[in-house]
C-alpha cells in the first residue's frame, strides 16, 4: 500500500488556542492527509487537549524578540528539512522564512501561505522601523514567488494583490455552526441572574484593542460584569487597574480556555465586543473570529466602525456600531441594550439568521479548491 500525503502546518505560537490553524487541520485531514501541527512551547504553556491529528511543539530559549523568531525559524527549518513531507502550510509571516527555504531543498513539496494578518503592519512594528523593514525585507523576498496564497478578509486580500500583483484567495476565520447548550450559569460564576454580562475574548487581548476602555466603562456600570477571556499583553496592566479601583466583582478574568468551554461564556453573555482601533492597517481592517463567535453563540455585539466588522454587524443588524470608541460611548451603548430587552431580542434573533451564512462549513469551500482531496501515493 502507498503512503497518506502527509501535511506540516506551522505556526509560531503554542497551539492551545488558535481555532483557525485546528480547523484547517481538521479539514486537511477530510482531505486525505496526515497531518503534522507544529508550533512552540512556552513556560507558561497549558497541556493541549487531545487532537485527531499529531501536534509538536519546539522548545526555545528565548520567548520573544528577534531571537525568539530567529531560532524558531532555524529550528523549524531544521525539523521540516529531515521529515516527510507533501505539503507545507505556513501560517503567518513569521513562519515563512523556514518554510520557504525548506521546500527549495524539497522540489516535490508544495507550498501555501495562509497570512492570518497584514503582518507587516501590526502594532509591534509600527514604531520599531529597522525591525519592521527586515519583516518587510523577507516578505517582499518570498511574497512573489509564492504559488498559493489566502488570507483572512477581502481588505487584507485587496492590499496583498495591489502590492504584489498576485491573485490571493480569502478564507475567512468563521466559526463552525455551534451546536452546543448553553449550560453555563451566572450563579457558577457568582453573578447574579439580574446582572447585564459583557464578554471579551480572544487569544491576542493587547494595546489598542478596546481592553482599557471596557474595564475603565465598568466604574459607571454597577449592575454590569465584563468577563474577560482570553490573555494577551495588556492583561495583567489591567488586572492591577481591577485591583486598585475595586472593580473585582464586575470584571472576571476567565483566562485561556478551549474552543468549547469559551462558548460557553460567550454564550451566557448578554453582549460580545469587538473594539480594534484603527491604529495601524492591521486593526483597521482585521476581522476577528471572535466577531462570528459572538454570532453563533446569538451574542449580539458592540464594535467599533471599522471596514470589515462595521459592515457584517449593519449587514445582519446584530448590534451597534460605535462611531467612535470612547468610554463614554461604550457605556452608552451597553446602557441602551440593558435598558431596552426588546431590541436585544430583536438583535439576538438576527445573530441566529448571520449564523445560518457565516458559517465555517460554507467557508471551507474555498478551502476545497486551495487543497484537493489527494489518494495514497
Amino acid at each position: 500500500m502507498g503512503k497518506i500525503p502527509r501535511a506540516i502546518v506551522s505556526v509560531t505560537n503554542d497551539l492551545y488556542t488558535d481555532n483557525r490553524v485546528n480547523k484547517v487541520c481538521l479539514f486537511l485531514m477530510e482531505q486525505g492527509y496526515e497531518v503534522l501541527l507544529v508550533g512552540r512551547q512556552k513556560k507558561d504553556s497549558l497541556q493541549l487537549p487531545e487532537r485527531s491529528y499529531k501536534t509538536k511543539r519546539i522548545k526555545l530559549l528565548f520567548e520573544k524578540g528577534a531571537l525568539f523568531y530567529a531560532a524558531f525559524n532555524i529550528r523549524l527549518f531544521l525539523f521540516l528539512l529531515f521529515k516527510r513531507c507533501d505539503l507545507l502550510v505556513s501560517n503567518d509571516l513569521d513562519t515563512l522564512a523556514a518554510n520557504f527555504t525548506t521546500s527549495k531543498f524539497k522540489p516535490g513539496t508544495r507550498l501555501v501561505y495562509d497570512s492570518h494578518e497584514y503582518f507587516t503592519e501590526v502594532p509591534e512594528l509600527i514604531n520599531r522601523p529597522r525591525i519592521k523593514k527586515i519583516w518587510e525585507g523577507i516578505e517582499g523576498w518570498i511574497f512573489p514567488k509564492l504559488k498559493t496564497v489566502y488570507t483572512v478578509n477581502d481588505s487584507i486580500a485587496k492590499l496583498y494583490r495591489e502590492k504584489y500583483k498576485k491573485e490571493v484567495f480569502v478564507v475567512r476565520n468563521v466559526s463552525p455552526k455551534w451546536n452546543g447548550n448553553a449550560t453555563l450559569r451566572k450563579t457558577e460564576l457568582g453573578i447574579a441572574e439580574k446582572q447585564f454580562v459583557v464578554i471579551l475574548q480572544g487569544a491576542g487581548i493587547n494595546i489598542d484593542r478596546g481592553a482599557e476602555e471596557a474595564v475603565e466603562a465598568m466604574r459607571s456600570l454597577p449592575n454590569v460584569v465584563l468577563l474577560i477571556v482570553g490573555d494577551g499583553d495588556v492583561v495583567p496592566e489591567l488586572k492591577n487597574y481591577v485591583e486598585t479601583n475595586q472593580l473585582v466583582e464586575r470584571v472576571k478574568f476567565i483566562g485561556k480556555k478551549p474552543y468549547s468551554e469559551m462558548m460557553q461564556y460567550t454564550a451566557l453573555a448578554d453582549v460580545g465586543l469587538t473594539l480594534d482601533k484603527p491604529s495601524n492597517l492591521n486593526y483597521r481592517f482585521s476581522l476577528p473570529n471572535k466577531m462570528f463567535d459572538y454570532l453563533h453563540a446569538t451574542t449580539p455585539v458592540i464594535c467599533t466602525d471599522l471596514p470589515e466588522v462595521a459592515g457584517l454587524i449593519r449587514k445582519y443588524e446584530a448590534g451597534i456600531v460605535l462611531s467612535e470608541l470612547t468610554t463614554d460611548k461604550l457605556i452608552t451603548a451597553i446602557q441602551f441594550l440593558q435598558n431596552n430587552p426588546e431590541e436585544l431580542s430583536r438583535l439576538k434573533q438576527n445573530c441566529i439568521l448571520a449564523a445560518t451564512h457565516e458559517c465555517w462549513e460554507e467557508e471551507v469551500k474555498v478551502l476545497e479548491l486551495i487543497y484537493p482531496k489527494v489518494g495514497r501515493k
